[in-house]
């Protein structure tokens, strides 16, 4: 059972607006896009080169000009909150998931109840309540599926649902250890209320081993 691999897909979605930056640069630094944009620079300097028929065209470099000052004029679209971030992020995780569940592979429950807080709210949900649909949902397609290394497809996992018997094996404990560490984070970035995540964590995490609190400190070197 390779958790990694389905942990990094499963944070995909969270991490889709750095990633969304970063191929911007990269798409920037492309020389075609380069060579294109040198082009538009000749267009402005030149009051008649037509970089679209090769040749000198006042009235084309005109109608650029003008669609050129327009583009620039229009008002900039106001920032979105992290209401609003986490909202897109969790609709992607959601996309995610569903598209990739085997067939006749049930859904969790935490992916309907995700989706459903994503798209039936009149009023923005608090970053507190998407965070910890998020968390619960990572948790249980961490915990209860495999995903094939080649197709991405999500099955039931080999283990089950008992996870007691197998502590022992390093796997498991970097998965309960990623997962409590993300969670922990999420307080110190104050996303979420320590006793809200106290609860996901009991009830998610440590209810799985078996364990105590103390021994589950314990057992992930706390």
């Amino acid at each position: 059972m390779n958790y990694y691999l389905l942990f990094k897909t499963t944070i995909t979605c969270l991490l889709v607006a750095r990633l969304t930056n970063a191929f911007v640069g990269i798409y920037h630094q492309n020389p075609i896009v380069s060579k294109c944009a040198n082009a538009e620079r000749k267009i402005k300097t030149s009051p008649t080169y037509d970089c679209r028929r090769g040749r000198n065209n006042n009235n084309n470099v005109v109608i650029l000009a003008m669609e050129s000052d327009f583009a620039s004029a229009m008002p900039d679209k106001p920032p979105m909150s992290i209401e609003e971030k986490l909202i897109s992020s969790a609709r992607e995780f959601v996309d995610n998931v569903r598209g990739n569940l085997g067939e006749g592979v049930a859904e969790p429950p935490e992916l309907k109840a995700l989706d459903d807080l994503c798209n039936n709210y009149d009023t923005l949900p608090s970053k507190e309540s998407i965070s910890i649909c998020i968390y619960e949902l990572m948790i249980e397609t961490g915990m209860m599926y495999d995903r094939d290394p080649e197709t991405g497809i999500m099955t039931p996992t080999e283990f089950g649902g008992d996870l007691g018997e197998k502590l022992d094996i390093p796997e498991v404990k970097a998965e309960f250890k990623y997962l409590y560490s993300y969670g922990m984070s999420l307080i110190s970035k104050k996303m979420v209320d320590i006793d809200t995540m106290k609860e996901v964590v009991l009830e998610k995490l440590i209810a799985r081993t078996g364990l105590e609190p103390k021994k589950f400190d314990e057992w992930l070197g706390y």
